[in-house]
Formats: C-alpha cells, sequence, structure tokens
C-alpha cells in the first residue's frame, strides 16, 4: 500500500500542473478572441488561434498524462508511456494547422485586402497578460518535466514557452503601427500581418523540433546521446570486455535498455551475475527510471590458448576441472587435468564421465592428442574436523624439517594439521621472495606437497600460503 501512494505522488503532481495549463488556456484564448475582435488585430487573432490550439494541446497532455501513469498490464506489458509521445504528435499537427492559417491570412492582408487594426491599450494589455501567465506556466511544466521525465510536459512546456517569443513579436508589431498611425509612416502598417508571419515562423520551426521528437520516440529511435552514455558507464565496469550490442527505447519517463555484454569464458556464473549486476547499477545511475535487460555471453578464448579453450569446453559441459595443463610432445598436444566428481559415485560412473571430458576435448582441439583424467572427490560439505593433536607431536617436527630443508623458501610459520575422518589435512604459511615469478613459485609448492605426502601418505589435502618476504 506504501509503495502504491508513493507511486502516486509524482502522477498528482504531473496531472495537477497539466490541469492548471488548461485553465491558464482558456483564459487566454477568451481574452484574445475578444481583443482581437475588438482591435481587428490579425497578430492578437493569430495569437487567439494558437492559444486555441494551446487549449487543444494542453487537454490533450491533461489526458495523455493520465493515461500513460497507469501501470503495465498484460496488452501493455511495456506501460502506457507512449501515450505521452503520442499527444506530443497531435500537438504538433495542430500547430502546423494553425501555422498555415496564419500565414495564408498574413499574405492576404499584405497583398490583397487591407483590414483596419486599432491598437488599443487593451490590445497591450491582454498580450502583457499572455506574457506573464505563458511564462508562468512554461516554467512550471519545465519543472514537472525534468523532475518526472515526461515528455508530453516537456513538449506542453516547450509549446508555452514559444508563446512568450511570439506574444513579444505581436507586441512588438501592435507598437509599430500604433507609430505608423502616430507619425504618419504608411510602410509601417503592415507591422500587423508581418509580425503574424513572424509568429508562425517560429511556431512552424518548434512544431517541427517536436516533431521530429515525437517520431523517434513512436518510432523507437534512441534518444541522442543515450547509447553513448551507456558504453561509457559500461566501460568502466570490471569484468566487461566489451559491449557486443546496446539497444535504448523511450516510452513516457521510462528508459528501456536492451545490453549483451562479452564476459570471460571461464568464470562462474556468481561472477558473471555479480558482473551484470554492478552494469545494470552503472546504466540506473544515469538514467533512474531505465527498465534494463542483460544478456551476458561468454568470449571464446583465443586459439592459440589451448588451456583456457579445455576450460571452456569442461564448463559447458558442467564439469569442475583444476590444475589444467597442456605440452607438446612430437607436434601433437597432451593434456592433464583433474577432474572433481561426487564422492558417492562408482568407479564405473566416474570413469564414464571422465571419458566423455576426454571425446569432448578430442572432437573439439584437432590438435590434442592425448588426455589424461585424473579423478578427484569433490568436497560437497564442511567436514568436522579436529585438530590432529596426537599426529602434530610426531608429524609437525618433520613437516618443518622438510619445509625448512627448502632453499628457496625464505621463513616457514603456522604449520596446522586437523583430522578429518581418517585422512589429515595440512596447512602452512611461508615467505618467499617477492620477485620470483608465478610459475617458479607454484613449483616450488608442488614440489614441497610432494615431499610431505611421500612423507605422510595418509595426507589428504595440502594448502600451502605464499607470502613475498616483508608483508
Amino acid at each position: 500500500m506504501a509503495q502504491s501512494l508513493n507511486d502516486a505522488v509524482p502522477s498528482q503532481e504531473k496531472q495537477s500542473v497539466a490541469l492548471n495549463s488548461v485553465l491558464a488556456a482558456a483564459l487566454l484564448t477568451t481574452l484574445k478572441i475578444v481583443v482581437g475582435l475588438l482591435t481587428g488585430s490579425l497578430g492578437i487573432l493569430s495569437e487567439a488561434a494558437h492559444s486555441g490550439l494551446d487549449l487543444v494541446a494542453a487537454a490533450v497532455t491533461y489526458f495523455s498524462v493520465r493515461v500513460a501513469d497507469k501501470p503495465a498490464d498484460s496488452a501493455h506489458p511495456f506501460g502506457h508511456g507512449k501515450v505521452e509521445h503520442l499527444s506530443a504528435f497531435v500537438e504538433t499537427a495542430l500547430l502546423l494547422v494553425t501555422c498555415a492559417w496564419i500565414m495564408l491570412e498574413a499574405i492576404r492582408r499584405l497583398f490583397f485586402r487591407e483590414v483596419h487594426v486599432e491598437p488599443s491599450v487593451w490590445a497591450f494589455a491582454v498580450m502583457f497578460i499572455s506574457i506573464s501567465i505563458d511564462t508562468l506556466r512554461s516554467r512550471a511544466l519545465f519543472r514537472v518535466a525534468r523532475k518526472y521525465n515526461s515528455q508530453a510536459l516537456e513538449a506542453d512546456a516547450l509549446h508555452f514557452s514559444t508563446d512568450v517569443y511570439s506574444s513579444t513579436v505581436v507586441v512588438l508589431g501592435l507598437a509599430l503601427l500604433y507609430v505608423s498611425q502616430q507619425k504618419n509612416i504608411p510602410w509601417l502598417r503592415s507591422a500587423d500581418p508581418v509580425a503574424a508571419l513572424i509568429v508562425a515562423g517560429i511556431t512552424v520551426y518548434i512544431s517541427l523540433l517536436l516533431g521530429k521528437r515525437t517520431v523517434d520516440a513512436l518510432v523507437d529511435a534512441a534518444p541522442k546521446g543515450t547509447a553513448e552514455r551507456i558504453a561509457s558507464a559500461i566501460s568502466r565496469v570490471p569484468g566487461v570486455l566489451r559491449h557486443q550490442r546496446i539497444r535504448v527505447r523511450q516510452s513516457g519517463q521510462n528508459l528501456f535498455v536492451d545490453l549483451r555484454l562479452s564476459l570471460e569464458s571461464n568464470i562462474s556464473f556468481e561472477h558473471a551475475q555479480s558482473v551484470v549486476g554492478r552494469v545494470e547499477s552503472s546504466v540506473k545511475e544515469i538514467f533512474p527510471n531505465a527498465d534494463v535487460v542483460i544478456h551476458a555471453a561468454p568470449t571464446e578464448p583465443a586459439s592459440s590458448d589451448i588451456v583456457e579453450r579445455i576450460r571452456s569446453i569442461a564448463h559447458r559441459n558442467n564439469f569442475l576441472v583444476h590444475d589444467v595443463t597442456a605440452f607438446e610432445v612430437n607436434g601433437r598436444v597432451n593434456v592433464s587435468l583433474d577432474l572433481e566428481l561426487d564422492p558417492s559415485l562408482r568407479l564405473e560412473a566416474a570413469h564414464s564421465l571422465a571419458t566423455r571430458l576426454e571425446g569432448e576435448i578430442l572432437s573439439q582441439l584437432p590438435e590434442v592428442g592425448e588426455v589424461n583424467v585424473h579423478i578427484e572427490p569433490l568436497l560437497e560439505r564442511v567436514e568436522t574436523a579436529n585438530e590432529a593433536r596426537l599426529v602434530r607431536s610426531n608429524m609437525e617436527r618433520k613437516l618443518l624439517k622438510i619445509a625448512r630443508g627448502t632453499p628457496e623458501l625464505v621463513d616457514v610459520h603456522s604449520v596446522e594439521a586437523h583430522q578429518v575422518g581418517d585422512n589429515v589435512l595440512v596447512s602452512l604459511h611461508c615467505t618467499l621472495d617477492p620477485d620470483r615469478p608465478l610459475a617458479q613459485v607454484h613449483h616450488i609448492t608442488e614440489d614441497l606437497e610432494f615431499r610431505f605426502r611421500k612423507a605422510f601418505p595418509q595426507i589428504l589435502k595440502v594448502s600451502i600460503h605464499a607470502e613475498p618476504r616483508g608483508q
């Protein structure tokens, strides 16, 4: 219930400012018609016609805002936001029709028929009232439009802001006409229809701008600059290799974003989901009302990277592998890897799975001549372990002696052994030269692990944590 009340607040504010615009347009239309008929000013009558169209446009905007704020339903899964763009399109069409009439009448008065215009104080008064009201309502509409990203209200605001400029031109035309009557300057008598033409020209220009924007929205053209801003935000998210596709469409105040991203091929599903979540958050930082759909696709490893391609094959077939190595023998590549399987499997079933993995690798990588799979039980739960006190007294001294006999190790500390069932888990911390290459460090720790197992076959697992000296 609280959520629905929160959603109703922006809708009420948008409808309120749209309704005020309707009332203001009705007042100005009435005033301009009365004063225009009394003075005979085509400029004012053109403004009256313009305000009449404003009234219709404001009514259409009010209706569209009410409909567009309805939540999405089964018939309109993307919501009703397109109604706002449709209303802006109707406004554009009405404005262009009005401009055509104003231009036609102005040309008639300039070249074919003379009409007496009386620039009375009432004419100036109604135009100044129009300018004041239009300024206030265009600012109010712009404020709410920007606050809620409403294109219908923004179009309405832009529409009424042009009224301020066109009304100013009409006032200038009336002033020039008054000067022509007072100073007897005949050529200034055409100021009123010329002002009407200028008003029509301004309106046509703005109408075409509005028309292009509304048509772009109706045909799902991407808002200008949106894709570029999203691409820039995506590029800063760690884990995204590149974006393959960015599709954007606007519907009312909502932005719908469809992304296709390339991620590393051999990362876990949880890691991929984390990257996708960070991308979505980055997009919503720029566009809070964005509805983001992301498709993440793995990037195929380079053809020269045999190890990564093997891992990719294993992951696609839902196999957990580690310690993948590849080496060339007589022009062919030999592969060895460790495969983790359910410890409850019988040997026959486990061997069948290992054979299937071997077959997948051989069929997809013709350069591989032989695959050797070492099967290991997958540890699926936390085992209860007791510190191996009896083992420590006899084993730890020998483990330390073996480790300290390794010349590459600077220091050895924190040796621990834990009993898990019939097996022993050993952990050890050691320090090495910080400038040693990682591959060399791995070789040293592997050799140390081998010597530990040789001395104590009951050891199930050895974890060696290598640290750089000085850390």
